[in-house]
């Protein structure tokens, strides 16, 4: 049995690492005048404009979740007339879930003004972020199709179940790009996005594990068993061997194999881990191969990287 934690442990995890964002900063160039930095070398713009795949996912789910509307109302400039997300809408979310998650939505606008500041961009890839789009998430972790599908807007157990989908994403892959950047002020950004990227899961996590062995409804399935399910598809699909982790593990996998319970996922030394552009392709696409779109973008992620696979595909 897990012992009953509160959603003060989200609050002080997250107060946490967001002290590590403390040197970090936005670029002050507007991002209308697309006055990009002259300091970030033409090496690093590659690894610097792929994370806005997943930073335009997150700021329309998190933004329709909790407000109902999404960057075409708040931050159109940001989407560079990029296309409007396909079934998008609001979460029936309770005061403090909403609360979060509304917070989470605005640090990603301005995770999306950063990165358009220090370096070109691209606009809004296509996403889908349809219940179907989720429900075959669901479904492919757990191998069968769960009856009802699964909906993330219905409740608010639901829809932080589908926020522990997509941030872990992300957060691995700024770990993955960080030897990579030459100059110091791309990792000076990329430390700053990885710290609040880090803290958002961190609090998706700790507010999940409060309810570990709390069954979803009307599934009967443990939120542990959601998390750990979730995991091992990551895993999967990633194709890079373990480099995600459920709330719940055996002991031997916990921290300094002392523990099951596993509020933050980390490698034997409680380091994070780092994932390639091409191994989130293989995640994000849900198909498990980088040349194939699908899954929250329909037709493909956007920046050179992720499109030099689509141009291997369409050959």
């Amino acid at each position: 049995m897990v012992p009953p934690t509160s959603t003060a442990v989200a609050t002080a995890i997250a107060s946490l690492i967001l002290l590590l964002a403390s040197t970090s900063y936005c670029y002050p160039n507007p991002v209308e005048g697309l006055s990009y930095s002259s300091i970030i070398p033409d090496s690093d713009v590659d690894l610097l404009e792929f994370p806005l795949n997943l930073e335009y996912l997150e700021a329309e789910l998190f933004l329709y979740g909790s407000l109902g509307r999404g960057l075409d109302w708040f931050a159109p400039n940001l989407t560079q007339q990029g296309p409007s997300p396909i079934g998008a809408r609001k979460a029936k979310l309770d005061p403090f879930t909403k609360d979060v998650i509304k917070q989470f939505a605005w640090q990603e606008v301005g995770h999306l003004r950063a990165i358009k500041n220090a370096v070109k961009g691209f606009p809004r890839p296509l996403l889908d972020l349809r219940t179907e789009s989720f429900a075959k998430v669901i479904n492919k972790a757990f191998g069968r199709p769960l009856s009802p599908p699964f909906d993330l807007y219905a409740s608010p157990l639901n829809f932080l179940i589908a926020c522990y989908v997509v941030p872990y994403v992300g957060l691995t892959g700024y770990i993955g790009a960080n030897p990579k950047l030459k100059a110091s002020a791309s990792k000076k950004l990329v430390a700053g996005l990885l710290a609040v990227e880090s803290g958002q899961d961190a609090v998706i996590r700790a507010l999940l594990y409060e309810r570990a062995m709390e069954k979803v409804h009307p599934y009967g399935i443990t939120v542990a068993e959601f998390t750990d399910s979730i995991s091992e598809l990551r895993n999967r699909l990633g194709n890079a061997g373990v480099k995600d982790e459920g709330l719940i593990v055996p002991k031997y996998q916990g921290a300094e194999g002392k523990t099951n319970g596993n509020i933050l996922a980390g490698d034997d030394c409680s380091l994070g881990y780092a994932r390639t552009p091409e191994e989130i392709l293989r995640i994000v696409y849900g198909g498990g191969d980088e040349r194939v779109p699908g899954g929250f973008f329909p037709k493909g992620a956007h920046g050179r990287i992720a499109r030099s696979y689509l141009r291997d595909y369409a050959s």
